[in-house]
């Protein structure tokens, strides 16, 4: 994911000539872009990654209020097809963009069940997938998957630490409060050893990173505001469980671009930034897209 800034072109702001990778994500719906239109046209544009949401359903009674205050949903959130599928899709298509889900709401899966789809995927792809996860917030949609919300954190740690087992071994079992199977078998196994990486988004805070630095290989900072403030805490995290705070990546999710935002990034040591781009037709986002596109060297 490292790059050299690139020499200074004349019709370019030298302030987006960063060595910062972009990748793209999106609220994916039926009424949306094609996802194998987006991932073809953004691997031909030189995107580094493409990532998708997750909503197994919208329960149509609901009092939880969404992360932004208020109860009004999006759309879109009823209308999320299933991210899995989706991805197999866009791998078909593609040869060299990564491809993860951003994020997965892992606790609503049976582990067996889920890491059985990710190694799919990541096979069909040739190890170009990433599985982005998030503990979730709806509490409705987790209750008709029988997930308490303040269970969750706990859930999806286990399901994460299971899914590695059946990934890395011939043979895999676990023995937790969530989750409980014998010796199993299981394949495909997914391209890389212990599997795909798994990034865990939301915001900053002990939980989070304590939570990172036991099983996670990386940090996604939903908008990417605070980074700066938060990455003292998250490398104490680190070293605290022993881990090497430089193999733990942090990718800004969901961000929008401007003249220095890329470089404040790449002067963080961050790598790679993914971008928002709208939920909309073909055309309309492929116009952001192509904006987008110069702030890639």
């Amino acid at each position: 994911m490292h790059g050299e800034i690139p020499a200074r072109r004349p019709d370019v702001v030298p302030s987006t000539l960063v060595a910062v990778e972009l990748g793209l994500t999106l609220h994916l719906t039926d009424r949306s872009i094609d996802i194998r239109d987006l991932a073809v046209e953004a691997e031909a544009r030189g995107f580094s990654s493409l990532w998708l949401p997750e909503h197994t359903h919208i329960p149509a009674s609901r009092r939880t209020p969404i992360p932004m205050g208020g109860l009004d949903l999006a759309d879109e959130y009823p209308r999320s097809p299933d991210p899995y599928v989706s991805l197999a899709a866009a791998a078909a298509l593609t040869e060299r963009i990564r491809l993860g889900t951003g994020v997965a709401l892992v606790a609503q899966h049976h582990p067996i069940n889920l890491a059985k789809a990710v190694a799919s995927v990541d096979a069909l792809s040739d190890g170009r997938f990433t599985l982005g996860i998030g503990y979730g917030w709806n509490v409705e949609e987790m209750a008709h998957h029988g997930v308490e919300f303040r269970s969750r954190r706990a859930q999806v740690r286990e399901h994460v630490l299971a899914m590695r087992e059946l990934w890395t071994g011939e043979v895999g079992e676990y023995h937790g409060e969530f989750v409980d199977f014998s010796p199993s078998w299981t394949w495909p196994k997914p391209v890389r050893v212990g599997g795909p990486p798994v990034y865990i988004g939301g915001g900053a805070g002990p939980k989070m990173f304590a939570a990172v630095a036991e099983y996670a290989d990386g940090w996604l900072p939903i908008g990417g505001a605070g980074v700066r403030a938060a990455l003292g805490d998250l490398r104490a995290a680190c070293e605290e469980r022993g881990r090497d705070p430089d193999e733990v990546d942090v990718i800004p999710f969901g961000t929008l671009p401007d003249e220095g935002k890329l470089g404040y990034y790449a002067g963080l040591g961050i790598t790679e930034v993914v971008l928002r781009l709208p939920s909309a037709p073909r055309d309309g986002v492929l116009q952001v897209l192509d904006e987008f596109t110069r702030f890639i060297d």
